[in-house]
């Protein structure tokens, strides 16, 4: 079975992530969306519990997706997984250059793979990070993340 692993803070999903998402589970049998962190640290917008629950929301009709935490290395968790690969989203070169290493690190320590997906054009500006701020000074981020996630967004940032 081929097993692919989406990694990532999630702090919020976005859109954009679930693009990514979406597209890797048409090429892997299995998705994981791993929502990276430690589950006992609040530092974030959401708990990692809480960015797990939204991403199940909303990838709840996609039957190869499924969701999972981890708080330690990423290839730890591929190597005890089976993992045939990780799957990435880049929007610009700035990503690339921030993704490349690990990726080589990654695959020099277990040998798995790394697959970048280019972001859709109309999530390329769109960043986990921006929205929080977005939402936090009252503008609307409707269509940059999913409705949940703005509800939820709302609701803690107001």
């Amino acid at each position: 079975m081929t097993l692919a692993i989406c990694p990532g803070s999630f702090d919020p999903v976005t859109n954009g992530h679930l693009d990514i998402f979406r597209r890797a589970a048409r090429h892997f049998e299995e998705v994981v969306v791993l929502v990276t962190g430690n589950p006992t640290k609040t530092s974030g917008l959401f708990t990692v519990q809480e960015r797990v629950d939204l991403i199940e929301q909303v990838t709840a009709d996609v039957a190869n997706i499924r969701v999972d935490f981890w708080g330690g290395l990423l290839v730890d968790y591929t190597t005890a997984h089976h993992a045939t690969a990780l799957v990435k989203g880049l929007r610009s070169s700035l990503d690339y250059e921030y993704e490349l290493p690990m990726a080589q690190m990654n695959r020099r320590l277990t040998g798995v793979d790394t697959y970048f997906l280019l972001t859709d054009e109309k999530y390329g500006y769109t960043s986990s990070s921006l929205c929080k701020e977005v939402v936090k000074y009252g503008g609307d981020v409707t269509g940059l993340v999913p409705d949940v996630v703005v509800k939820a967004m709302k609701e803690r940032l107001r």
